[in-house]
């Protein structure tokens, strides 16, 4: 579905779905339920041959030698922040408008987060804000690639050679994202990706590593198991039993096989499941061109968009309607919708913590308010992606069309 008329009649009433739209729901195909179950079978539940499988794709993939696959993006994250061993005191840069792992992560590895806004219109890290906020406590920039869209790493880039500062690139939303041809991920000392079940690669809980330099991959996977010199198919496989060593205090941050089962078919279709998201993408932007909410802007030149998320801003002043109410009424014509996200100073922890206000990155704050995100998974049929459409054209369209009443 590619090109569409829609026309808004406020007398027109649709059919009520017959069940509600998960937001975010995988689409998990029978190759994806056969490798599980072969797990399953095989004995080797935790980390495995198929650990090892998924790692081997993915690099090839994205054209990385070093790769480690954990168990969440948090924790990747977390593990790229202590391999680049920062100290006490030192400082990263991240984006005001991100998940709270992303902040959470810098806390936990000891590092103080220092907050960047955003562009009003990409949504992501400016740059320009970036150059204002480095001290000479800062160590690293951790941009996010939201929704899928690629930051402007050139820029970053620059600015970590000028200041020598670490890049580690969230790219939670963004494993199909490229910039200049190269794939987001490898512009980095480090990039990180997760594999949550609302992602466009999901393996239920996961994530993976990339990094520049083979050390770090090694000191990184052993970080992930507890500190170990070998993990357990090393240590039970069919070779006999392999003695380990505790070199460091590490965590339990592996990848299961059953995780990695999940995960090898979904790279294997990847692409064609983009192709899918970006078409209902581009549908969305064709259907709702007319109406009082701002869409997402168009990819840049010279990248290619993930679309892991289609986020509109609904203003209550130009709809008549406010986000929370938008939110309310999809979920009433049962549309999952979501919200990324409110701007990480707005929440009281971090407020508390460290003297933050809303009202320091405006950008952030604004889009916080008025950002909804409308479901964009390939598991989307042809009739859900109407369903999406005709609520959200009832909702936005009878708002306005009782504003406009009112008015007269």
């Amino acid at each position: 579905m590619n090109e569409h008329t829609f026309e808004f009649k406020p007398q027109t009433s649709s059919t009520p779905r017959d069940r509600f739209l998960v937001f975010g729901a995988p689409q998990i195909e029978q190759t994806d339920i056969d490798e599980v179950v072969d797990s399953l079978k095989s004995g080797w539940l935790g980390t495995g041959p198929k650990v090892a499988h998924f790692e081997q794709d993915f690099s090839r993939y994205k054209g990385a030698s070093n790769v480690v696959a954990v168990n969440s993006c948090t924790a990747a994250l977390h593990l790229s922040l202590l391999a680049a061993d920062l100290q006490p005191g030192d400082e990263v840069i991240t984006t005001a408008l991100t998940f709270c792992s992303t902040i959470n992560a810098i806390i936990h590895a000891g590092a103080t987060p220092v907050l960047a806004d955003v562009d009003s219109v990409t949504m992501n890290i400016d740059p320009e804000d970036v150059r204002r906020r480095i001290t000479p406590r800062t160590r690293a920039i951790l941009p996010v690639h939201f929704a899928g869209r690629p930051c402007d790493l050139h820029e970053l880039l620059d600015i970590c050679d000028e200041h020598e500062l670490l890049l580690i690139e969230d790219c939670a939303h963004a494993i199909e994202a490229q910039y200049d041809g190269r794939p987001t991920g490898t512009f980095g000392d480090f990039g990180c990706f997760s594999f949550y079940v609302t992602k466009n690669l999901c393996t239920g809980e996961g994530g993976m590593i990339i990094t520049r330099r083979e050390h770090d991959a090694t000191r990184i996977k052993t970080l992930a198991l507890h500190g170990m010199t070998k993990d357990a198919w090393k240590r039970f496989s069919d070779d006999g039993y392999k003695h380990y060593q505790v070199v460091e205090a590490g965590f339990k941050y592996n990848m299961m096989d059953i995780q990695a089962a999940l995960g090898i078919h979904q790279l294997a279709r990847l692409e064609r499941n983009w192709q899918r998201r970006r078409d209902i993408w581009q549908t969305y932007q064709d259907a709702f061109a007319d109406i009082s909410v701002q869409r997402p802007a168009e990819p840049a030149p010279g990248t290619r968009h993930s679309y892991h998320l289609y986020t509109l801003l609904v203003d209550e002043q130009q709809t008549g309607v406010s986000r929370d109410s938008f939110l309310a009424s999809m979920t009433g014509a049962k549309i999952g919708v979501g919200v990324h996200y409110l701007s990480i100073a707005e929440h009281p922890y971090y407020q508390h913590r460290f003297g933050w206000r809303a009202e320091q990155w405006p950008n952030a704050l604004s889009i916080g308010r008025r950002t909804a995100s409308l479901p964009l998974t390939a598991a989307l049929t042809d009739a859900d992606v109407q369903d999406v459409i005709n609520a959200t054209m009832s909702i936005i369209g009878l708002a306005n069309y009782t504003r406009r009443r009112r008015a007269a």
